[in-house]
């Protein structure tokens, strides 16, 4: 019990540490090289069934290239909702273009992104007299971060990965 105590204060340390280095200098609100993580609820699961809670998820995006206008980036995410006897777990892989550059948006702290990914859903149910077929399914997403200090800021984003609408937190490492 200890050790992990110790484990976690450790960890939230250096994850302190990381978050309050301002490591990003560019006048692009997203660009090459950038790495960003993001957790949040999901409002509306893109599965229909009674008794479903809310979705949770994060994900994580890596900055691939800076174009001439705008920028790419590819990633994942992971999901999770349950209730009623069925649990679902999505994994995805996504990639995105941000389209600050091609609007000439001038705020730096805003990111406005979409893309298209591939996931997997898989189900498990503990019930009995249904069944369902867990596979990989075509997603969309549009979205936004807007970041409130250079590496800390809030997402929305709009799809049919794991949740119909998910908000959270994002942070720029």
């Amino acid at each position: 019990k200890k050790a992990m105590k110790k484990l976690l204060s450790i960890g939230c340390l250096v994850l302190g540490m990381i978050l309050t280095i301002n490591t990003h200098t560019s006048a692009q609100s997203f660009q090459e090289s950038d790495i960003i993580v993001n957790a949040g609820i999901g409002l509306g699961s893109t599965y229909s069934w009674v008794g479903l809670s809310l979705p949770i998820g994060g994900g994580l995006e890596y900055g691939v290239k800076d174009l001439e206008v705008g920028s790419i980036g590819v990633g994942g995410d992971i999901g999770f909702i349950s209730g009623g006897g069925l649990t679902i777990t999505y994994l995805g892989a996504k990639g995105s273009y941000h389209f600050n550059e091609l609007f000439e948006l001038e705020d730096d702290n805003l990111d406005i992104y979409g893309g298209l990914g591939i996931y997997y859903r898989n189900f498990s149910y503990s019930g009995s007299g249904s069944s369902f077929a867990s596979g990989a399914f075509a997603a969309f997403h549009i979205g936004s971060r807007y970041y409130f200090s250079d590496n800390i800021g809030g997402y929305a984003e709009l799809g049919n990965n794991w949740g119909w609408l998910n908000a959270g937190i994002v942070f720029r490492l």
